[in-house]
């Protein structure tokens, strides 16, 4: 067994009487991409938002790389979240955009070092041809891009993705979970991605967390996507010989 990269144990949180998560636990390994399915309002991005120590937790506890969540230095984690509060009218260039992963702030203007970082970073994410482009003509798949390239601008150890093909289109969705893909083998990254598609959930993920508020599982994808731990998730998940992952399932 490596190192680990999270350790979630126990971890619970209420808004009010709602309990948006309930005795959570589960452990990332260094290097590996683990995604995080279920329904909505399942608390997927409050978990996300957790482990980053903008939520707190009403019991339990969560460690990243052996620390406590709001001791870890920013320049470890990465981060897309789901929604955007980027205005996209904004008169502002994707490599601008990029920068404030550095910065924290928007620059006022560009030395050499900091170029460098960007342009390097948006060639990892194939957008460098994209860098003088007002932010305002990008495509939803471009701007996403531009976000990817933000989150690994200082080189994370962790890499953590909301929903990150949100809006995008199918093509684009699978270059930006090959981009990703990329992203992880070249740099070891951990991945910790809430999605939607459970597609790239099987093929992509070393492990599964399966989530409905409580965890019904924490397993590799074959084990994860058995049609036991679907309906206990998502409920009645399709008709009679429904096809999944090209597999055809009776009920």
């Amino acid at each position: 067994m490596g190192n680990k990269a999270v350790i979630v144990e126990n971890a619970s949180i209420r808004f009010g009487t709602h309990n948006a998560l309930c005795k959570v636990s589960f452990q990332i390994e260094e290097g590996d991409i683990a995604t995080v399915v279920g329904p909505n309002g399942g608390g997927k991005s409050t978990l996300l938002k957790a482990i980053l120590g903008l939520v707190e937790l009403n019991s339990g506890s969560i460690k990243i790389f052996g620390q406590e969540a709001k001791q870890v230095k920013r320049t470890d984690i990465g981060y897309v979240p789901q929604i955007k509060t980027l205005d996209r009218s904004f008169p502002a260039l994707p490599i601008e955009l990029v920068a404030t992963g550095v910065l924290g702030f928007w620059p006022q203007k560009f030395d050499k070092k900091l170029r460098e970082i960007c342009l390097d970073a948006l060639e990892k994410v194939a957008a460098s041809h994209l860098s003088k482009r007002p932010l305002s003509k990008l495509s939803g798949g471009e701007l996403q891009r531009i976000y990817l390239a933000r989150s690994i601008v200082r080189k994370p150890k962790l890499l953590i993705l909301d929903e990150p093909a949100t809006g995008i289109d199918q093509a684009s969705e699978y270059d930006l979970n090959s981009l990703i893909g990329k992203y992880q083998e070249e740099s070891n990254a951990t991945v910790l991605m809430v999605t939607h598609d459970w597609e790239a959930a099987y093929h992509h993920a070393d492990y599964v967390l399966m989530l409905n508020c409580c965890q019904i599982c924490y397993a590799p994808p074959k084990i994860a996507f058995e049609e036991k731990n679907l309906r206990q998730a998502f409920g009645h998940i399709g008709h009679k010989h429904e096809m999944i992952f090209g597999v055809k399932r009776n009920d």
